[in-house]
């Protein structure tokens, strides 16, 4: 009679991938952050403004971008990203509906 251990890390692979597919999903928000460069991109979007500055800050403990752009009035704005959503935050650090 022969042996089946060969079966054993065929099933053992047949546990782990699952295992595996779901923590990559759990961890799929981390990959969302938005860069600099999106930030820009986005309050200038956003604006119809110039971007004068893009620096990472915190807002109610949790990080953000702070984008400083200038309108075409020359009136000088600050917007407050969220960097894993993208979305717009008030100064508070709730979601901004625009």
């Amino acid at each position: 009679m022969r042996s089946k251990l060969w079966l054993i890390p065929l099933q053992m692979n047949l546990l782990i991938i699952p295992i595996y597919a779901v923590l990559l999903a759990a961890a799929a928000p981390a990959w969302a952050n938005l860069s600099r460069d999106d930030a820009a991109a986005a309050a200038q979007r956003l604006t119809n403004a110039r971007v004068l500055s893009v620096e990472p800050s915190e807002v109610a403990r949790r990080p953000a971008w702070r984008v400083k752009v200038v309108t075409a009035q020359g009136e000088v704005r600050v917007i407050l990203m969220d960097p894993v959503s993208g979305q717009v935050l008030e100064p508070g650090g709730n979601l901004a509906f625009l």
